[in-house]
């Protein structure tokens, strides 16, 4: 019997090293940056805002 649980014990010891050692996780992604995105929305707004002014006055 103490035969059979050190041949046991031999396999599965060095198989739960393998399953505990898993990889870092994944760093951050780059990020894009947005600064132009505000300005093309502000001018998009503009240009809405204008659009409904004009359509008013006719």
């Amino acid at each position: 019997m103490l035969a059979r649980l050190t041949r046991i014990a031999v396999f599965v010891l060095p198989l739960i090293t393998v399953v505990i050692a898993q990889p870092d996780f994944p760093g951050a992604p780059s990020q894009a940056p947005i600064g132009g995105l505000g300005l093309l929305a502000a001018a998009g707004g503009a240009l809405a805002i204008k659009k409904l002014l004009d359509k008013h006055k006719k």
